[in-house]
């Protein structure tokens, strides 16, 4: 059995969530800034991870990392010394494809440094490059890389560098159902998050009464719960059938304000409301946003559970907030919020 040292990224705030998720797979071995590093058996397994944006095998790590330019040679001698022929057999036997063409580096650094992520990619590009024999594709000039090569990851956090290979052609969090989308769409690792969360499990309920392209109900629709998904603008409902085309989804166009459900017919509600920002609240919400809550509260059975996207950390009338995860997306701070009833 070959095992594996691997480190997922996520979405800032969702660490804890996503190292929960890894413990079905293997050993936790630190939670940090975006990500969770771990053992467990090179498997394809690991591309399974819902809650993670990407997943890499850990190549060569490099301490001592200051601030000058001089301290990129640091860099550069441990992608030297690093073991690059089991990085890449970790990588295939945990679902990587062979036969890569060209290469490319993505680096990010946290705090002040005399170099940006251009330096830290291209330093350790050129020695990969020289290593491995594949054409290096800088980033600097803002080229986007070729699609089938190996990308290579540069964290640098304090003083240690990470230098990690991507085990899957494109990130996890660009999945393949996704072909329609519409304005305010949910990012697919936060809805399962949030699915998470929300502690969906089978023979369980779970409505989505604003589902947009449908990305929750389609996360949800894997784990053997009857799902409902909804929306009162029939272009997004169509975009959700479009994307959810094999997923098992029960979708309508339905007025979140009004819904066409009974009373405490429902285990879940988890749901990125309107936030008057990308997505303007419409029908019955447009003019009481609090209709939706309303609504919640009425088609939630006993014991059950409403997990929601917040812009801030007021609860809603007649609900109060039992756990609340901050996170930070695409400049947007939002809140996953569990609300009970007041």
């Amino acid at each position: 059995m070959t095992v594996a040292r691997l480190v997922a990224r996520c979405v800032r705030g969702i660490e804890e969530v996503l190292a929960d998720e890894v413990r079905g797979l293997g050993t936790v071995l630190a939670v940090g800034h975006r990500e969770v590093r771990f053992t467990t058996r090179a498997d394809p397994a690991v591309l399974g991870l819902a809650t993670a944006d990407d997943v890499f095998v850990i190549a060569a790590e490099a301490g001592g990392l200051g601030r000058a330019r001089a301290d990129l040679d640091r860099l550069r001698c441990a992608v030297a010394d690093a073991d690059l022929e089991r990085a890449l057999r970790v990588r295939e036997r945990c679902g990587g494809l062979p036969g890569a063409s060209t290469m490319d580096v993505s680096a990010s650094v946290l705090g002040r440094r005399a170099f940006n992520r251009y330096d830290l990619e291209d330093a350790a590009g050129g020695v990969l490059d020289r290593r491995l024999g594949l054409p290096y594709c800088s980033r600097r000039a803002g080229v986007r890389p070729p699609a089938d090569g190996l990308s290579w990851r540069i964290t640098v956090v304090d003083d240690r560098a990470t230098v990690a290979l991507r085990i899957p052609a494109r990130p996890l969090h660009r999945r393949s159902y996704k072909a329609a989308s519409v304005p305010g769409t949910l990012h697919p690792p936060l809805a399962a998050a949030m699915l998470r969360v929300a502690e969906m499990g089978a023979g369980h309920v779970l409505l989505d009464p604003c589902c947009g392209a449908g990305t929750l109900p389609i996360e949800a629709a894997g784990v053997g719960a009857r799902v409902i998904g909804s929306d009162a603008d029939p272009a997004a409902v169509a975009a959700s059938v479009a994307n959810g085309r094999d997923a098992a989804v029960s979708w309508s166009v339905a007025d979140a304000g009004a819904l066409p459900l009974r009373d405490g017919t429902v285990d879940r509600v988890v749901v990125n409301p309107p936030w008057a920002r990308q997505v303007i609240a419409c029908g019955e919400l447009a003019a009481n946003p609090n209709r939706l809550w309303r609504e919640a509260r009425r088609v939630l059975a006993p014991g059950g559970r409403i997990v929601a996207l917040l812009p801030d950390p007021r609860p809603p009338a007649g609900l109060v907030v039992e756990r609340a995860i901050p996170v930070s997306l695409f400049g947007a701070h939002p809140i996953v919020t569990v609300l009970g009833p007041g």
